[in-house]
Parts: C-alpha cells; sequence; structure tokens
C-alpha cells in the first residue's frame, strides 16, 4: 500500500498561503477604509451634530486659516535669523576679514552659505575625481 501512495500524485492545493495572506490584508484594508469613512462622515449623522460641524467650520475659516500664514511666515523669518546669526558669530570668532567665505550674496538661491559650499565643493571634487 505504501508503494502504491507514493505513486499517486498529491492534488495541487487551489488556494495556496500566500493568497490567503493576500486576501486577509486586503479584506482588513478594507475594514479600515469602512471605519475611517464612518469616523468622518459620523458628526453629519444628526442635525446638532450637523450644525457644529459647521460652527467648527466657520471657527476655522475666521480664525486658524488667517492666524496661519503670518505665523508659518514667523517662524521661517525665525529661522533664517536664527541661520544667519550663527553665521555671523562664526565669522566673528574665525578672526576672518573674507566675508563672503562664509555668505557669498553673488551666488544664486542662497547657496552661498558656507557649508553649501564646502558640500558643492565636496561633491565637484568627487564628480570630477581622476
Amino acid at each position: 500500500l505504501k508503494s502504491l501512495a507514493a505513486r499517486i500524485p498529491k492534488r495541487p492545493r487551489l488556494v495556496s498561503e500566500s493568497s490567503c495572506r493576500q486576501e486577509a490584508m486586503a479584506a482588513s484594508i478594507g475594514e479600515v477604509a469602512v471605519l475611517a469613512h464612518k469616523f468622518i462622515t459620523a458628526p453629519q449623522a444628526a442635525s446638532s451634530s450637523f450644525c457644529n460641524v459647521i460652527k467648527l467650520g466657520t471657527f476655522c475659516r475666521t480664525v486658524v486659516w488667517p492666524i496661519l500664514p503670518p505665523l508659518l511666515m514667523y517662524q521661517y523669518i525665525r529661522a533664517k535669523d536664527e541661520d544667519m546669526y550663527a553665521t555671523e558669530v562664526l565669522y566673528y570668532k574665525s578672526g576672518s576679514r573674507d566675508a563672503k567665505a562664509f555668505y557669498d550674496t553673488s551666488r544664486l538661491n542662497g547657496s552661498g552659505h558656507w557649508r553649501l559650499q564646502q558640500d558643492m565643493e565636496t561633491i565637484r571634487a568627487a564628480a570630477n575625481a581622476e
């Protein structure tokens, strides 16, 4: 009997394990998408919550959006100012008389910063290696 069983080919699996895993993952992704949709649309289910959504939208439009651009500009200017201050302190402490070595204003798009100049020189030397 054992030799007969060895001669009979085994039936191929109809569904592979990786296929089952893919189906399970697709099903869980679908459940997450449905849950996210319910989470977003749930506040509009009742009329009182619909009014709250309108109030929240009005608040965002009248308070948040007018404050956001100036706040972002302020953060940008502070970061830029801090960087330039650090460059000035480095220039002062170095005792150098060549300000263009630290920030070259004749270069385009802010590439005159000393660190960018150093990085570009490193890239240029590596690209033109013989």
